[in-house]
């Protein structure tokens, strides 16, 4: 029988990461843990205008429904804090949206998590 997977879906506070959670509600099955975060660099604004707060709300709303919390974690290093998080819960599987710097090597996210992360499979949507 296989290990059980450990699946993280990272989504920023737009309502169309709701695709992200439904992928990786879709990879999980049965005895498996789905952890949904969310990670706000210090330096950006948090809810900055009216419609964060509700777009937050929807994706706690769409978390539950796939059965699982969303986390919310504000930090310095945004890619330190998605590596510390995956490495503290034994993550096995990382869903993300492509990054919109896919093109340049240096700043692409999930190849520079691919590398601090080198046991975890991305799934890239």
């Amino acid at each position: 029988m296989e290990d059980n997977k450990n699946i993280m879906v990272c989504v920023t506070q737009q309502k169309t990461c709701e695709r992200l959670i439904k992928s990786g509600h879709d990879e999980k099955r049965e005895g498996d843990n789905l952890f949904i975060i969310n990670v706000v660099s210090e330096n950006d604004n948090f809810l900055y205008n009216s419609n964060d707060g509700e777009a937050l709300e929807y994706l706690f709303e769409v978390s539950k429904k796939a059965g699982a919390e969303l986390t919310v974690i504000r930090a310095k290093n945004v890619i330190k804090a998605i590596s510390d998080f995956a490495l503290k819960n034994d993550i096995t599987h990382i869903v993300m949206g492509l990054s919109p710097n896919s093109a340049d090597v240096d700043n692409n996210i999930h190849l520079v998590l691919k590398k601090m992360l080198p046991n975890a499979r991305f799934i890239i949507i």
